[in-house]
């Protein structure tokens, strides 16, 4: 079994990439794969940076690449709910793009053109592996909509919108382009996102030493996901 992993952050792939054995590095259109195994998984392990576009070239190279059964991108995001907290982790039952907008043309908002889709479904089977990993680990975890969009959502308004719109439960930066570019591969996958800061301002003074915790309990679940498989 071959397990993909795109890490928005170098934090995480640190992580990850120290779990593994016999890790090698091979670099491809700018982006460093770390290739090696955890427990019987063969595992790829990328930083895609930051933004939708960088996340989907990321995300094509290593399935053409490497050809993973599997794609987890995992990372941190604002939360969009009281339900999720700094800390809490949200795991997806789909993806959109909240900045997609073809409605002048009579669209509705989010339509993905070319796939035709607002939701792109993620895969039930990663999802519930990762919901019972937190369980045990005893991190609360919600299955929801997460929303991607290429700015960092700072604003209550914009918060909103997103959730009005789209009923999403965590905003971030990557991860629907990967689900998009999984999707028209037919690569089962899934978002993981770790809750760094609030989406409305309230913590972005304390973002960095926030991210950084979310993103040690993100990486330590995606670990314990490829002892699974």
């Amino acid at each position: 079994m071959k397990l993909g992993i795109i890490a928005a952050m170098t934090i995480e792939a640190e992580l990850i990439v120290a779990s593994m054995t016999d890790p090698k590095v091979e670099k491809c259109g700018g982006i460093s794969y770390t290739v090696g195994k955890i427990g019987e998984a063969d595992v790829i392990c990328a930083v895609c940076g930051v933004g939708k576009v960088f996340a989907a070239m990321c995300a094509e190279t290593m399935i053409v690449k490497y050809a993973p059964d599997y794609i987890v991108n995992t990372g941190v995001g604002g939360t969009l709910t009281h339900e999720l907290s700094i800390g809490d982790v949200a795991v997806s039952r789909a993806v959109v793009q909240h900045d997609m907008d073809t409605s002048p043309l009579g669209d509705p908002v989010g339509l993905i053109s070319g796939i035709n889709i607002i939701e792109i479904p993620a895969s039930p089977t990663l999802a519930a592996k990762i919901c019972g990993i937190a369980k045990n680990a005893g991190v609360k975890t919600l299955c929801g909509i997460i929303a991607s969009g290429d700015r960092f959502v700072a604003d209550t308004d914009v918060k909103k919108r997103i959730t009005d719109n789209f009923g999403a439960v965590v905003c971030e930066m990557e991860g629907a382009a990967v689900g998009q570019v999984c999707y028209v591969n037919d690569v089962p996958f899934v978002v993981v996102r770790a809750v760094s800061d609030d989406a409305d301002g309230g913590a972005c003074e304390d973002y960095p030493a926030f991210a950084r915790k979310s993103a040690e309990v993100s990486a330590k679940m995606i670990v314990e996901l490829a002892k699974t498989l």
